[in-house]
């Protein structure tokens, strides 16, 4: 597989595009004015206490305070009790979305090249996606031999294959990072940020550039510059795959080399095509994300049953890029074709599964409802992309439909008669209304006909910043 990263730096934005085959999987987008905040360490203070929820709100200095669930630290917070002022130690797990603060944890972890540093857990774990057994057990040893007592370790991916002295390196970083953070905690006054998360060009350094990627094109000379000088530490090896990109007139910045604008613009759009004819309606609520399966013009080679089959096949694999690509997370519930088979319906899911290995973020296909809707897990920690680049549609507020220019006719007509009954003042009556529903008042004659029910003169002013969905009534003297 040819895998690419292309990165775009701007003073107030950073984008970066995984690339597989030439085909965009991802795309991250890191404003430097909100940054963000998963994984920054917090010398917070505890503000108030819900022991029916076994929840906190922590102040740590920020204009929402950050929700701490003690269920999520399992044994490590078992027998804890947090009182209102007292300071604690907080990771934040998840960002801030919609009217929601972050999400904060007690189970501390400082990320590294091969691993993760657990100061506050004893626990060793492997990468899933290491599923040779015989490696797993190699790491898992030398796990155990190089963490410092009452420490915990998560051995990642790109740690296959490494040795000891690689993994210590990186180990006598995390524990030497961890004292400098333990002792600026101890003299700093809650709320202060303690620790912040490398920005996202390292982020994707440490989290992506692994030996199968062949290119990591960058369009800024101070982010090339601290890629290169942080592979010459950790991973020499890499560095040949990173180059430069000098965007001018004619080319724009690499994004628009790569046409990865087009792209981008695209995620906003409910419907993603299939390219057997088929096609997927995406859409979200608050409590999950729904995504339809249709065969569009698809209409197959052989019989309806087979025609079902391959558009849900091709679907699955659409659909694990999408929830990538879109970086959707929570519950989600695939609402795919209706199959007669079990063997078919069994395939889908083994496709679905198959096609969301590649995903980093982790996954859950919990199987066929009675219904048969998919129903589906993915880890949720940042606001997704269609939440950062976009805000609700003040006309519509986010619900994707406003009434119809007939429908606010009508509304105008009852608030009229309703007006007409309660009072008689002289003059007339100003309609101001958006300029769709004054071309329809007026072409369908509807001022007259309201005139002489009324016995009132109107007279309608189209007003063209005003919401389609709105009109405002005036008495206006003769």
């Amino acid at each position: 597989m040819n895998k690419s990263i292309i990165t775009n730096v701007m003073p107030e934005e950073t984008r970066v595009a995984v690339l597989e085959d030439g085909e965009l999987m991802e795309i991250s987008v890191e404003r430097s004015e909100s940054g963000h905040l998963v994984g920054n360490i917090y010398k917070g203070r505890v503000k108030n206490v819900l022991p029916g929820m076994q929840a906190a709100f922590i102040d740590i200095g920020r204009d929402k305070n950050a929700f701490l669930y003690m269920g999520d630290a399992g044994r490590q917070a078992a027998g804890r009790h947090l009182t209102i002022g007292q300071d604690v130690l907080v990771q934040i797990a998840k960002d801030a979305m919609g009217d929601k603060g972050p999400r904060a944890t007690i189970s501390l972890t400082l990320p590294g090249r091969y691993i993760v540093l657990m100061p506050t857990v004893d626990y060793i774990g492997i990468s899933r996606r290491i599923e040779d057994e015989a490696e797993r057990n190699r790491l898992r040893q030398l796990a155990d031999k190089i963490r410092p007592d009452g420490m915990g370790v998560i051995v990642r991916t790109v740690a296959k294959g490494k040795s000891q002295d690689e993994l210590m390196k990186d180990m006598a970083y995390l524990v030497n990072m961890w004292s400098t953070l333990s002792a600026r905690a101890k003299r700093t006054s809650a709320p202060a940020l303690i620790y912040k998360d490398a920005d996202l060009v390292v982020r994707i350094v440490r989290d992506y550039l692994t030996n199968d990627v062949t290119q990591f094109v960058i369009d800024s000379q101070e982010a090339y510059n601290r890629v290169v000088d942080l592979l010459r530490y950790i991973s020499p090896e890499l560095m040949d795959c990173v180059s430069l990109f000098e965007s001018n007139a004619q080319s724009g910045d690499v994004f628009s080399r790569y046409n990865l604008d087009v792209a981008l613009e695209s995620l906003q759009s409910r419907r993603v095509d299939l390219k057997c004819g088929g096609y997927l309606v995406i859409d979200h609520t608050e409590a999950l994300t729904v995504i339809d399966v249709n065969t569009g013009k698809f209409v197959g080679n052989t019989n309806l049953s087979e025609t079902v089959f391959q558009t849900n096949l091709e679907a699955t694999v659409e659909i694990a890029r999408q929830l990538r690509l879109r970086d959707i997370g929570g519950i989600i519930i695939i609402d795919f074709i209706d199959m007669d088979k079990p063997e078919q319906r069994a395939a889908v899911l083994t496709g679905l599964e198959t096609a969301l290995k590649k995903d980093r973020t982790k996954s859950n296909v919990l199987g066929i409802t009675s219904l048969g809707l998919v129903e589906m897990t993915r880890k949720k920690a940042r606001q997704n992309l269609s939440g950062m680049l976009y805000s609700p549609c003040p006309h519509c507020r986010g619900k994707g439909r406003i009434k119809s220019p007939e429908t606010v006719i009508i509304d105008i007509k009852r608030e009229v008669r309703n007006l007409n009954k309660r009072s008689r003042p002289g003059g007339r009556l100003l309609i101001q209304v958006h300029p769709q529903v004054a071309d329809l008042l007026k072409r369908q004659d509807e001022v007259r006909r309201l005139e002489q029910e009324t016995a009132r003169t109107l007279a309608v002013e189209p007003v063209a910043d005003m919401n389609p969905e709105r009109f405002s009534l005036l008495w206006k003297p003769d």
